[in-house]
């Protein structure tokens, strides 16, 4: 192992947060039969720990944990729970350089990203704190004169969240934030690939005070964590960001006890460059936008509309910016692209190139295997992209920016919806009309104009079509874990 790696590892131990077992009831527990899973690091490969390897037994212990901390939890006042989260916020920022080490360690964005991560993740925690005091029902003007009608919010109950490898620790703030604001209480299954920063915040929230129960981590086979989670009729929401394939065999699992679900599926992102726009501005925004987490992010760029008024000169400015990215091990100062995640991530990305080669595309810049060997990808820059071809048609979730050219407005926003998703888009243009017109145009949850990240927990994130249901982050996302009840008082005017 690293000598990096191995201080990494050396300092979360001294801090308590390197935890290798799960969450139940407040207490640190092995899988039932001792079977564990390993956690790798991506940049090299190595274990870094080994974690236990749950199922159904140990995901019914902690729905029945979280099921009878419920009712504690949700009696307490709004201002109760939100000091709860504010110390837990407060902590997680006293900790983000050993959870940005964390996150790079298991996960292998660069620590620059893993730092940036800890302060949005913490952020909806932080949200959610404040926003737990401005849960408002209603009073509606009664019919008669005897009544008085009015609505309360209450908690849905039980929330299972189930969080993705890309953003080990966003992902799950996201989703337990507004759950925990609301009176809910969670049973959290982190992805196997990434579990011990969703531990390391677990620890966190125990440090916190938040009482044993309201939070619970299970992770390793994931097909009896979610069929667990399903049957449960304790269970009364899930929560979940990852594949679209995914997403909906757990909707249609949820039917069975007619639960409520959040869905933050699969995007197909098109960023729209046209003629009008600042090229400076747009390369940025399409670097960033195409780039961040070596492309392994459901808002990612997955294909690059240019105008042809501007193709060539995009396309050049663009590849060289590219070329200037830096690859490496997350811990290596200046590294811009970290590993991929796995074997499995590169292979997809290998495919995808090959069935646009062999269409007719042309690499423009990379479009192999790095030199660092392991699971390292190129930076990659691919011309003369068309919509048949599988890097236009599904995500690629990895390096490589597709270039397609495109002549008028109208063509630019067919085809960018033309897709079954519909999370996140990007338009780069000096113009406040045209701004408006593709914005409202495109069928999507999101729209950056002139941007290249625009994910903030002070606004709605969520997609249309088959990018999923429902939103997270601001005051929307909130709803997601509130049921509405109506009360008519009767007989007002007798004694």
């Amino acid at each position: 192992m690293s000598t990096e790696a191995e201080n990494v590892i050396a300092r979360l131990k001294n801090s308590g947060l390197l935890r290798s077992q799960g969450l139940i009831a407040g207490k640190w527990v092995d899988a039932h039969d001792r079977k564990t899973i390993k956690v790798c690091n991506p940049a090299t490969g190595e274990v870094i720990v080994d974690v236990p390897c749950m199922g159904q037994k140990e995901t019914n212990d902690a729905i029945s944990s979280a099921y009878e901390a419920f009712y504690s939890w949700s009696k307490l006042t709004a201002t109760e729970r939100s000091k709860y989260l504010r110390k837990w916020y407060d902590l997680l920022i006293a900790h983000k350089e050993d959870l940005g080490q964390l996150i790079t360690l298991e996960q292998g964005k660069p620590l620059k990203e893993s730092l940036g991560e800890v302060i949005y993740g913490a952020g909806f925690i932080e949200f959610s704190a404040e926003e737990a005091k401005r849960i408002y029902g209603d009073i509606i003007p009664a019919t008669l004169p005897d009544r008085r009608l009015f609505v309360l919010k209450q908690p849905v109950g039980v929330v299972g969240a189930i969080a993705p490898w890309n953003f080990p620790l966003a992902m799950i703030t996201r989703k337990v934030g507004p759950a925990l604001a609301c009176g809910c209480t969670v049973v959290i299954k982190p992805s196997e690939l990434t579990p011990l920063t969703a531990l390391a915040a677990a620890e966190l929230s125990l440090q916190a005070g938040i009482p044993p129960g309201v939070v619970n981590v299970v992770m390793g086979n994931a097909a009896d964590i979610g069929d667990a989670l399903l049957s449960s009729t304790q269970v009364r929401k899930i929560t979940f960001t990852g594949s679209t394939a995914v997403g909906k065999k757990l909707m249609a699992g949820a039917a069975g006890t007619v639960k409520r679900v959040s869905l933050e599926l699969g995007g197909n992102a098109p960023c729209i460059v046209f003629d009008d726009a600042d090229l400076d501005v747009a390369v940025k925004g399409a670097l960033a936008a195409k780039f961040r987490n070596s492309g392994q992010t459901c808002v990612c760029a997955n294909r690059v509309l240019v105008q042809e008024g501007i193709y060539e000169k995009f396309a050049n400015a663009f590849s060289k910016a590219v070329q200037n990215l830096q690859v490496g091990d997350g811990f290596t100062e200046g590294v811009a692209q970290g590993p991929l995640i796995n074997e499995a991530a590169v292979q997809k990305v290998e495919s995808f190139i090959k069935d646009a080669i062999s269409k007719g595309a042309k690499v423009l810049l990379g479009g192999k295997r790095h030199s660092l060997g392991m699971t390292y990808y190129e930076p990659t820059v691919i011309g003369d992209v068309k919509s048949e071809m599988l890097l236009s048609r599904e995500e690629v979730f990895g390096p490589v920016a597709p270039l397609l050219l495109f002549k008028t407005e109208e063509e630019a926003i067919r085809l960018a919806n033309d897709t079954n998703a519909g999370l996140a888009a990007y338009v780069f243009t000096n113009s406040i009309q045209r701004s408006w017109r593709v914005s409202e145009a495109l069928e999507y949850g999101l729209v950056g104009i002139n941007e290249g990240i625009i994910s903030t927990e002070v606004a709605p994130f969520g997609g249309v079509k088959q990018s999923g249901l429902g939103r997270e982050g601001s005051k929307y996302g909130m709803d997601e874990y509130l049921e509405i009840k109506y009360v008519c008082l009767g007989n007002m005017n007798s004694n």
